[in-house]
């Protein structure tokens, strides 16, 4: 039973399209996506898995995200500030994870200049780019979810302002709506405000 824009999941609650084409995808909808992510090393792990994203799908990601957690020390921003020339090989050389070099040249050079940021200061930056959800407008379908937006074109600009490597302003917004900055869960599906 769907409302025509949402889709009833295999538990019969309706959810955002998308998250029904794999069950990774139930899961990850479901139990993360749109859920509020504070700290420095949580954000660095997900702007890192949004910009290795650019060009691909999600899912690619997704499945492979054990894989970049092992190889990029879970995201901790101070060690991967410390890898070497040695780590950066064994990251090109890894199936593990996506080997694009320059995607993990800016996974290392971004961590080396947030280890130089005072602690909470990704965050802070981060959040305070979230636009008051009130004035937002809840989506009722898909293409009522945009790629782009105005919080998301300044937040890629403050970051790059400050170093920040593949953060262009749609992978902003992914990062927006993965870590809760904006809810983009369609009216009916029943994430939408999820605590």
């Amino acid at each position: 039973m769907s409302d025509g824009t949402a889709l009833a999941g295999p538990d019969g609650a309706l959810r955002c399209p998308w998250a029904l084409s794999t069950p990774d995808y139930v899961t990850y909808h479901d139990e993360e996506w749109g859920r509020p992510v504070h700290g420095d090393d949580a954000l660095y792990e997900r702007l890192t898995l949004e910009a290795f994203q650019s060009g691909l799908s999600w899912i690619t990601i997704l499945r492979r995200r054990e894989g970049f957690r092992a190889a990029f020390a879970d995201f901790e921003i101070a060690k991967v500030a410390a890898f070497t020339d040695t780590d950066r090989g064994r990251l090109l050389a890894d199936p593990g994870i996506i080997r694009n070099r320059a995607k993990i040249d800016a996974t290392l050079a971004n961590a080396r200049v947030l280890a130089e940021w005072a602690p909470g200061e990704l965050d802070e930056l981060i959040w305070s780019h979230a636009p008051d959800p009130t004035t937002r407008p809840v989506p009722k379908t898909p293409a009522d979810v945009p790629a782009v937006t105005p919080e998301s074109t300044a937040l890629s600009k403050a970051l790059k302002n400050r170093g920040l490597r593949f953060v262009g302003p749609t992978t902003a917004y992914a990062l927006m709506q993965a870590c809760g900055l904006v809810d983009d869960h369609l009216e009916v599906c029943f994430a939408r405000s999820a605590p």
